[in-house]
């Protein structure tokens, strides 16, 4: 169960509350204060987590975990949005690796912002040739890596 289930559970257990309280029935209300409780302890739970290491979530995602390696791709996100592109860029390319088609798009946009978009140019051809919607534009004729139409697009 994640966080997402607690900022569920309160509003859920609000309602059952309320209807409990208006039709008069105790096992509703009871149930109500279930849901709240557990609501609480989810929420309060995930601020206490330990963050995920990045080591053990390379090795998972080597082995073709997809959870590691959308964890691999959310603390590379996280790092790029600290300030800290090298971070960023290791965790990147280790998702790269797995064949995260979305961290593909991510570290093209990395290397774009660093280097300029030829650089970043081969990340979003991978990222688009695996089926990258938002790569894929870059590549039709007139787009940014594609003005002249004189290749074909991916």
């Amino acid at each position: 169960m994640g966080p997402g289930l607690g900022y569920f559970l309160l509003p859920a257990g609000g309602a059952l509350s309320l209807t409990g309280v208006i039709t008069g029935n105790g096992t509703l209300i009871s149930l109500s204060w279930i849901m709240w409780v557990l609501g609480i302890l989810l929420i309060l739970g995930n601020r206490y987590r330990r963050p995920a290491d990045p080591r053990a979530l390379a090795v998972a995602a080597a082995a073709g975990d997809a959870r590691a390696v959308r964890g691999l791709r959310t603390l590379a996100l996280t790092a790029r949005a600290e300030g800290r592109p090298d971070t960023a860029e290791r965790l990147l390319r280790q998702a790269v690796k797995a064949g995260d088609v979305e961290s593909m798009w991510e570290l093209g946009r990395l290397v774009e912002h660093r280097e300029g978009l030829a650089a970043a140019e081969p990340w979003f051809r991978m990222a688009a040739e695996r089926g990258h919607a938002v790569a894929k534009r870059l590549f039709r004729p007139g787009g940014a890596l594609h003005p002249d139409g004189a290749d074909p697009a991916p």
